[in-house]
């Protein structure tokens, strides 16, 4: 039997709304109105912003389409809140807290009282460093460790400048895993989307939590040794906060309200702010930086609104945290590729995001970074045709990190039109003597480039997709089935793998061992249906609707864990379950990795079968990236749990409703191997 469930039509796409008893008597309908503001900015502010503006998956509540949907029907759009809202959670609001919301949502000065709240992230105070302690005999971290990193340190985005989420630790064994228990943990900030990776340096732990709060903890006993709430905090802006950076002697966090800060690795005091782009026109970060060469580069989201201004890839001097260039993700007129946008303005040239962190080869002294989708999701609503390959959407770029310039690109999903975006994880590996760069975006598909090129070499699906009709075996470029070009507004329109993709955030892992790639993929389907945009500074946005779906032939198995062999891309092993994985995979030279769930489990997972070793089960779903690291000479892992998030969330709780978690428990988890006696 296969589920389904609308996600995101018009109203609160990702709200966690507690509510009291409902009252006897029928509020007025200003009164109503209050109440649904203070629960707005309360509970939904996170994701659809203070003024409603909304962002990528949160759509907009305060535009010409929401009002000339709903108003006039407060009873019809209370009914839809409170049958379909929050999307992870359905059916959890009271009649009286879904009334007060719809009254707030279509009342007409309620686009203004958002935007003068004291939510506001412009407005949010900044305290600072609220806990003080000085970490003791720091070691600056040079450049030369960033190309080379200690054993027992994790000093970047995915542990190496190749991103290949792989430790050669191997104090932790495939034998005696199975002997790992809790050494402690820490209770996480609640509220926002919790989806960190620690960075690890000489055993101390520095964790980014939601709401823009960094920490720097013993990684042997979990003590705090100081605390710097940076903000904004979470309730005012959204997305999460993956990963931070570590150089000479700063923690560098890239904030959701899309500043770059500079904070001192032993104390905590912030050092110095940059601004990389106007909060105010919707932009932010969940990408963590990258820091070359004294450079650090830093991608942005909240491209998918029309203005004149568009996403960019920037890096600012490490010193005084001063921009010193940038490259722009969608082609401007006049530019190279600037007309691949077919006859839309600038203005109207929406999305392009990079909201993961990329990875670098210092012999080729080259970047590489994944372009998200253009915005909207669907053609027909953007006006665009499939022959518009809309550059430099749905690709690959390699860029120079000394001026920002173009190496190279790879489109790997011209014309993309399903939110089925490339902007994932590019891992970096030599093989036979060929610089090689491996990409798995939400189409599933697996892609093997040339890095020094960025010629297309093969290709692998790793699950169903009936998307593409084929893939060209000679360039790589995918020709759309037959009907993607015939879209209509408000007609759906089905799409394997959804929006939850084949694989998203969670990053992959290359284990050396093996010469495998293990990767984290998800399978479920989407139903879309495109709505009409304002064609004005402000529209845009995603401007679809959504039903996810069970994907045939999977026997509602929506989590798959999957190896393949860099050489062949032959599949080696995989293993399928009910709940989809939520964390990255870490693998180790003791021939381990470990993964997590949204049914709260953690395991360790041989990496030459597949089976299971070592479990256990967390305070809420598993949701982050697992780290490995020594402190004293001894091995730990690390895991955090949390909630929150976009697809890889909604799909699950539309077609697996009976998966449960409790509502709080953002946390880090840290194992280790009991003490011989």
């Amino acid at each position: 039997m296969t589920a389904s469930l609308p996600v995101a039509a018009a109203a609160l796409a990702a709200c966690a709304i507690v509510v009291g008893a409902s009252e006897p008597q029928q509020p007025p309908a200003a009164a109503r109105a209050t109440s649904g503001r203070t629960t707005y900015l309360a509970t939904c502010a996170g994701c659809h912003l203070p003024d409603r503006s909304g962002r990528n998956e949160a759509p907009s509540l305060a535009n010409a389409d929401f009002a000339s949907r709903w108003n006039g029907r407060p009873g019809e759009l209370a009914a839809y809140i409170q049958k379909t809202m929050p999307p992870t959670d359905a059916g959890s609001l009271t009649a009286e807290a879904a009334a007060d919301l719809a009254a707030y949502l279509l009342e007409p000065a309620a686009a203004d009282a958002g935007a003068q709240t004291d939510a506001s992230p412009r407005s949010t105070t900044r305290t600072g460093v609220v806990v003080s302690g000085e970490v003791k005999n720091y070691i600056p971290v040079t450049d030369e460790m960033l190309r080379n990193p200690a054993p027992g340190d994790w000093l970047m985005a995915r542990r190496n400048y190749q991103g290949w989420s792989y430790s050669p630790l191997a104090e932790i064994t495939r034998d005696n895993v199975k002997n790992l228990k809790l050494a402690w943990v820490w209770a996480m900030n609640e509220g926002g989307w919790n989806e960190p990776m620690p960075l690890v340096h000489d055993g101390i732990v520095y964790l980014a939590n939601t709401g823009n709060v960094i920490q720097a903890l013993d990684g042997a006993t979990g003590d705090l040794i100081w605390e710097n709430h940076i903000g904004p905090d979470p309730g005012a802006m959204f997305g999460a906060t993956r990963s931070i950076a570590i150089y000479q002697d700063k923690i560098i966090h890239a904030t959701t309200d899309a500043r770059l800060v500079a904070l001192d690795a032993r104390t905590g005091r912030t050092v110095w702010d940059t601004t990389i782009a106007d909060s105010r026109k919707g932009y932010g970060n969940t990408s963590g930086p990258l820091v070359i060469d004294g450079r650090i580069v830093q991608g942005l989201i909240g491209c998918d609104k029309y203005k004149e201004d568009g996403c960019f890839i920037s890096a600012y001097d490490a010193t005084d945290g001063k921009r010193v260039w940038k490259f722009e993700t969608v082609a401007r007129e006049g530019q190279t590729g600037g007309d691949t946008w077919g006859k839309l303005p600038n203005l109207l040239r929406a999305g392009g995001e990079t909201w993961i962190t990329g990875t670098y080869d210092p012999e080729l002294k080259l970047t590489y970074w994944g372009i998200a989708q253009a915005k909207p999701w669907m053609l027909v609503s953007r006006g665009t045709t499939l022959d518009d390959k809309l550059l430099y959407t749905g690709s690959t770029v390699a860029l120079r990190p000394a001026d920002g310039s173009l190496a190279w690109y790879h489109q790997h999903a011209p014309a993309e039109t399903f939110d089925l975006d490339e902007v994932f994880e590019r891992v970096l590996i030599d093989v036979d003597g060929r610089k090689l760069l491996f990409t798995v975006g939400k189409p599933g598909i697996l892609w093997k480039l040339d890095r020094e090129t960025g010629r297309f070499i093969n290709y692998k699906h790793t699950g169903y997709q009936d998307v593409f009709a084929r893939v060209d075996p000679e360039t790589g470029t995918p020709t759309y089935r037959a009907d993607v070009g015939n879209q209509k507004i408000g007609e759906w329109m089905r799409a394997c793998p959804s929006t939850e993709g084949g694989h998203n955030w969670q990053a992959m892992s290359f284990h050396p061992g093996t010469q495998s790639l293990i990767i984290p993929l998800s399978q479920s389907c989407v139903e879309f249906t495109a709505r009409r945009v304002e064609q004005a500074e402000g529209g845009g946005g995603t401007a679809a609707d959504r039903r996810f779906l069970e994907m045939p032939g999977t026997k509602g198995m929506i989590g798959k864990l999957a190896a393949y062999d860099v050489r062949t891309m032959k599949e080696l092993w995989s293993r399928e379950q009910r709940a989809p994985f939520l964390t990255a995979v870490l693998s180790t030279g003791g021939n381990v990795a470990f993964v997590g769930d949204l049914d709260r489990m953690f395991r360790a997972i041989d990496v030459k079968t597949g089976k299971t070793l070592w479990e256990t089960r967390l305070g809420t779903s598993v949701q982050g990236f697992p780290v490995t690291f020594t402190a004293h000479g001894k091995q730990y892992v690390a895991v955090p749990t949390g909630l929150g998030g976009g697809s890889p969330r909604v799909a699950p709780a539309a077609i697996a409703p009976e998966i449960h978690h409790p509502r709080s428990g953002n946390a880090l988890y840290v194992f280790a191997l009991p003490e011989e006696r």
